[in-house]
This record gives structure tokens, C-alpha cells and sequence, in this order.
């Protein structure tokens, strides 16, 4: 076994994985064979170059996948707004490989700033986006007009506008035969799959509703630094303003959603809701609510209960269920029951491979074998189903589709500087405009 597979946890390899059941139950779009030659790379002989944009947690933690899902993988080149993140993130990653040649990231590839992706764009063949999701349009863009591969994480927009530029960009991937991959991490994981899997071949029938959850304490806080202008504060604090995170119904709950669209196999066509901030209501949580409560509806009649919830002390839940006509499916569970409580399936989920590695594997497995992947549908569309929740939550209104997808309302400027105030400014008190139902305009 190779050391690669050793570090992949569970009895099945990555390789198989990949190979049998990574798109069985329609966890991606695999679409086929490409030219060799212009995407493909024979595996092991050719280098791939991969640049890291955006280097927080995730950006190490997707490095360090890519660079465990094909041994010639090297990174080559980093970007990151701020300098002790990027030297944050090397650290870690020369601290996981050492002296390995695998990281091939001298200083003049070392690029900060917000132009920087630019730059490590242009030294690589794959390009990993893992910036707060405000940046993933535009680098989006710029990587696949450059000709590069690309995994990005979710979500990839804060705002309609985000979503068509993603898109449109991605068309442009399908022109060019290049692939993406979207940090959707549970239509890689095996669970999920094989729930799908069932629901497909309609083991139960007809779904009819479900109850989607991200309810738990919250995330980081990041006190504000004497010498820090306006704009450090809020990229240091990202998740807390919805011009760069699109609130934690966007940035966390998109997973659950996902998984809806994913059961359902179709998008919302409208949704009503209420939310609010309850518990965090400093100035330290920037503007964006603690709690969301949301009605999806689907084309064919069916209601998603979608619940997220950051604070503290209070019950935790993320998961979904899904009510059929025969039976309910616990889907992160892995148990298939029928409406007397025989259950049907249960899945052993103990030897499962990672599902954030996997995602990797598909992707440099498409790369190498001249195959194609394409998440960027997916990802945008269920950004856009979040997006609406949050429409929902914050005004009050019923959003429909339509609605969501045609607003007009930048939530990210194209001007951004480090001397440039952000897009949402602080009162003569220190707070920030927080929306208000009945108030809020969509």
C-alpha cells in the first residue's frame, strides 16, 4: 500500500472509492471523456502545479488534501490578504511534508495582499480558492480564464450578482474542458450516497417533506487590534459581515440545503422565514442574526424545515431527515426505515473514506484521466437556495426563485483596498447596521 493510501483513513483506498462509487448516486457530474492532451496528465510522469489562494484552516486543510490525492502534486505558489496567515499556513504544511519537494514555495511565490491571487494564479495548473466566499467569484473567474483547474470551497457567492458571475464563468469552464470541484464535502461521502442511492431507485417513493439542520454554539471571535483600520477588523472578522461570509445560513447551513436539493433533485422555488439575533447582539458579531428559521418549497409540492442556530448552551443538531410516502430517511444517520419501524437500511459508516479527501481524489483523478467534473451548477445553486433563505429571514417576505436569482444588489464592491472602507461601516457607537424584517429591502 502507498503511503498515500496509508493516510487515507479507512479499509476502502481512496482509488477505489473514486473509482466505484463517487458518482453513483449523482454526488457530481462526471461528463465524460476530454481530448488527452489538453486536460489529461499521465499519472505519476507530469507535475501538477497547484496554487493556494486563501490560506485560513480550510486553505491548509485542502493543500494538504491535494497534495495526499496524487503524488505529483506540487504546491507552488500561495496567496492570502494577510502575511502571518500565509507564514501561519506553510508552517503547518512544511510541518505535515518537511523537507519534501512536494512544497516548492520560495518567497518570490509567496504573494499577499487583495491582488495577490493574481499572481499565484499565474504559476499553477490547479487552483485551490479557499478566501471568505465574498473573493470566489472573481478568483473563480480569473482562474478559469487563465486555464486552471480549480477547487473551490463553499459557498462560492455572498449575493445574486456573485451567483451569475459563477455561472457564466462557469460555461466558460465547460468551453475551455476544465474541471471544478465545490467543497460540498457530503456528495463525496459514502453515507450520503448510498442514501441517495436508495432514494433513486425509490425505495420508498415519493419524498414529501423534510427538516434540515445547522443548530450549534457558534464560531471564532476575534477581538479588535488598536492598530487595525476598519477594513483589517472586518476581514479579520469576516464571518460576521455579510458582504464577505452571506451569514451562517449561507457560509455553514449551505450543507444541509445542498443536501435537500441533492434528496429532492431540484431546487426551491420559494421560501418564507424568520430569524433574528437573539444572544449575539454586540458589536463583536459584526451584523449577522444567530438564528434563521426557513420554509423551502419545491416544485413538486414538497417542504424543507431548514433550522440554523448559533448559541451557546443550547441543543445541537446537524443532520437531515426526509419523509417519503413509504418511510423516513435519516440521511446523516445512515437509516432507511419504513412507517412501522422495520429498518431497511443502515449504513456502517466506520471505515468510510474522508469525504474532504475524496473530493480532491475526484479531481486530480479527472485531471489525470481526461475526464471532466463539474460542481460549479451545484455549488451556485445551492449558494443561491441559502441566499434566498437568507432574503427570507431578513425581510420577512416570501422570496421566490426569480426573485433571489434576479436581485440586483451588490453586497461586494470591485474597489477593495486596505485603505478603502468596507462596504458596511460602523455607527458613531461602534454597532452595525443589522436588518430588520418589514424593513429590509431585497
Amino acid at each position: 500500500m502507498k503511503k498515500t493510501d496509508k493516510l487515507f483513513n479507512g479499509s476502502l483506498s481512496r482509488r477505489q472509492f473514486v473509482k466505484n462509487s463517487a458518482y453513483t448516486a449523482g454526488g457530481g457530474l462526471l461528463l465524460g471523456s476530454l481530448p488527452i492532451g489538453s486536460t489529461a496528465y499521465a499519472a505519476g510522469s507530469d507535475t501538477l502545479k497547484v496554487a493556494l489562494v486563501g490560506c485560513g484552516g480550510r486553505g491548509s486543510g485542502a493543500a494538504n488534501q491535494a497534495l495526499i490525492a496524487d503524488e505529483g502534486v506540487q504546491l507552488v505558489a500561495m496567496a492570502d490578504a494577510f502575511r502571518d496567515r500565509l507564514d501561519e499556513c506553510y508552517s503547518n504544511l512544511q510541518n505535515r511534508w518537511g523537507d519534501s519537494d512536494r512544497l516548492d514555495v520560495p518567497e518570490e511565490r509567496k504573494f499577499v495582499g487583495f491582488n495577490s491571487y493574481k499572481d499565484a494564479i499565474a504559476e499553477a495548473d490547479v487552483v485551490i480558492l479557499t478566501t471568505p466566499p465574498a473573493f470566489r467569484p472573481k478568483h473563480f473567474e480569473a482562474a478559469i480564464e487563465a486555464g486552471k483547474h480549480v477547487f473551490m470551497e463553499k459557498p462560492v457567492a455572498t449575493d445574486a450578482p456573485g451567483i451569475r458571475s459563477v455561472l457564466e464563468t462557469g460555461r466558460l469552464a465547460k468551453e475551455k474542458n476544465l474541471n471544478v470541484v465545490v467543497g460540498l464535502q457530503r456528495r463525496y461521502q459514502e453515507i450520503y450516497l448510498e442514501m441517495v442511492k436508495r432514494v433513486r431507485d425509490n425505495a420508498l417513493g415519493k419524498l414529501i417533506s423534510g427538516q434540515v439542520y445547522w443548530n450549534d454554539g457558534g464560531v471564532w471571535v476575534k477581538e479588535r487590534q488598536p492598530d487595525q483600520n476598519e477594513m483589517e477588523y472586518q476581514m479579520r472578522n469576516w464571518y460576521y459581515f455579510n458582504w464577505l461570509c452571506g451569514d451562517h445560513i449561507v457560509e455553514q447551513h449551505i450543507h444541509n440545503i445542498d443536501v435537500a436539493n441533492w434528496f429532492i433533485d431540484a431546487y426551491p422555488i420559494s421560501a418564507q422565514g424568520m430569524g433574528g439575533r437573539e444572544v449575539r447582539t454586540g458589536k463583536d458579531h459584526g451584523q449577522i442574526f444567530d438564528h434563521h428559521f426557513v420554509e423551502f418549497t419545491y416544485p413538486e409540492g414538497q417542504v424543507i424545515a431548514s433550522q440554523c442556530r448559533h448559541i451557546p448552551n443550547t441543543f445541537r443538531r446537524v443532520d437531515e431527515f426526509f419523509q417519503f410516502a413509504e418511510g423516513e430517511v435519516h440521511a446523516g444517520g445512515g437509516v432507511m426505515t419504513d412507517w412501522s419501524g422495520n429498518e431497511l437500511y443502515v449504513h456502517n459508516a466506520m471505515n468510510d473514506p474522508n469525504p474532504y479527501q475524496v473530493e480532491h481524489d475526484v479531481l486530480f483523478a479527472a485531471i489525470r484521466n481526461g475526464n471532466r467534473v463539474d460542481d460549479t451548477e451545484i455549488g451556485a445553486k445551492a449558494t443561491m437556495s441559502a441566499i434566498m433563505g437568507r432574503m427570507a429571514t431578513y425581510s420577512g417576505q416570501v422570496i421566490t426563485w426569480e426573485d433571489a436569482m434576479n436581485s440586483e444588489k451588490i453586497l461586494v464592491p470591485d474597489d477593495l483596498d486596505w485603505d478603502v472602507n468596507p462596504p458596511v461601516m460602523p455607527d458613531e457607537n461602534g454597532n452595525y447596521p443589522v436588518p430588520v424584517p418589514g424593513v429590509y429591502e431585497i
